[in-house]
């Protein structure tokens, strides 16, 4: 599947099912929210088939979402109550490094028993997600995640603000989650479901006609792309990964989403009642409703049109492109087993890929040789995407990055944010594969 500039830079995404606002019980005292990895379990399939038996945050999937104030303190205790090893990790933030979350990199994995505290302030406002990152070889637990809002000091007006989370479950007979899914002879799942924050879709979200809504997109889809279409809405994207951008409209309605990619949509729903208002997933030639919007009741009286949500002044508004440091990571199948770097990169080196002071600009190539897609992610930094065919860049930030197969992608960033910090990649294929590496700010 490639990808062209086009076709990405108007598409947009989507991940669904309305998710309460719920937190973590404050019950570890000391300012700290407790929330523990426990066991959850799940409605996937119709009865008879049981209950599906999961890892999760809070004892749900996705776990609770975690929502503050810019600048504020968060203070998390992570209590872990399963037999496996876990961790705390907040994706496409820029926190301090400490906190990152990061087995065998940044801190220790969490034993079974034990606990562990973070504490920390997001510099940035925006739609995150957080995860267990126990071990570099691992893909994402298929439960262990949940979402995390920092909210802007103020938000755009908006009648609902809701998260929507994609999900995708390959379960056997029983009804439970394959936990062998490369072992040889496996063979294709019995079950394999898409849902919205762990509800087969669709699900159904009442609102005013002529209602505006706040969409929190996230796709954990591990094994594709999702692309997402809008029919009967009028969708701006305004941010991405977490970072606002210049609103923009997808072309036709559908935009193409990556394993932990977010995106903020501003929507206007029609202001007839009787006009359909539907998200529909398409993948592999199907189609699949996961949300619409019943609307009841008085027309809602127009809002102003919106323009965008105020630009992270943080950011660089332009990056020394002839001064930055520049690395070349080429992903390869080298005898049936993929490398970064031409190292197996399953663990992280003892040594980073390379080091660079604060401050300095770095660009980074990422050259797919396999036949396979791949996404790429930088940890603790703001990405600008390159032009493949000019020295401009995307106008928005990002922190994964689409690599489409033989084709290479070359991001820029300013390393603003001391410490250890993860590069991986992923292929996007029905048994993803990651490969990390790791480069230090000093």
């Amino acid at each position: 599947m490639r990808l062209d500039r086009r076709a990405f830079l108007s598409s947009t995404i989507v991940l669904l099912g309305p998710m309460t606002a719920r937190a973590a019980t404050p019950e570890a005292g000391e300012g700290y929210r407790l929330l523990a990895a426990s066991r959850a379990e799940m409605a996937l399939l119709a009865p008879p088939k049981p209950r599906t038996l999961a890892n999760g945050f809070g004892g749900s999937v996705p776990g609770p979402l975690l929502r503050y104030k810019k600048g504020e303190d968060i203070k998390i205790r992570l209590v872990n109550e399963l037999a496996q090893p876990v961790t705390f990790s907040c994706q496409n933030t820029r926190i301090v490094n400490a906190m990152d979350g990061v087995g065998g990199l940044t801190q220790s994995p969490i034993l079974p028993g034990r606990s562990s505290d973070y504490r920390f302030a997001p510099p940035d406002s925006g739609f995150y997600w957080y995860r267990s990152n126990a071990a570099p070889d691992a893909r994402i637990d298929p439960g262990l995640y949940g979402p995390l809002i920092i909210d802007e000091a103020e938000p755009p007006p908006v009648d609902r603000d809701l998260v929507l989370i994609l999900g995708e479950w390959n379960l056997d007979a029983a009804a439970q989650i394959r936990s062998d899914p490369d072992k040889a002879g496996a063979g294709r799942p019995d079950h394999s479901i898409v849902t919205v924050n762990s509800t087969p879709g669709p699900v159904v979200m009442e609102t005013l006609p002529g209602a505006r809504v706040r969409l929190r997109l996230l796709s954990m889809i591990g094994s594709q792309i999702a692309f997402v279409a809008f029919t009967g809405l009028r969708p701006l994207i305004a941010a991405i990964d977490g970072q606002p951008c210049v609103s923009f409209s997808p072309l036709r309605q559908t935009i193409p989403i990556g394993p932990g990619a977010c995106f903020d949509v501003i929507c206007d729903l029609p202001p007839d009642a009787a006009t359909s208002a539907v998200v529909t997933l398409r993948t592999g030639g199907t189609s699949q409703p996961l949300a619409t919007f019943a609307m009841r009741g008085t027309r809602r009286p127009p809002l102003p049109a919106f323009g965008s949500l105020p630009a992270n002044p943080l950011l660089p508004a332009r990056i020394d492109l002839q001064r930055s440091r520049k690395i070349n990571l080429v992903v390869e199948d080298r005898h049936g087993a993929l490398s970064l770097g031409g190292a197996a990169a399953r663990t992280y080196a003892p040594e980073p890929l390379f080091s660079v002071r604060r401050g300095a600009p770095v660009t980074l190539s990422f050259t797919n040789k396999t036949p396979i897609l791949l996404q790429a992610h930088v940890g603790g930094h703001a990405l600008r995407i390159l032009h493949d065919l000019d020295d401009g860049w995307d106008p928005y930030w990002r922190s994964n990055v689409i690599v489409s197969e033989g084709r290479a992608k070359h991001v820029a960033f300013v390393a603003d944010n001391p410490g250890k910090w993860v590069i991986a990649c992923q292929t996007l294929e029905p048994h993803p594969r990651c490969l990390v590496t790791w480069f230090e700010v000093s």
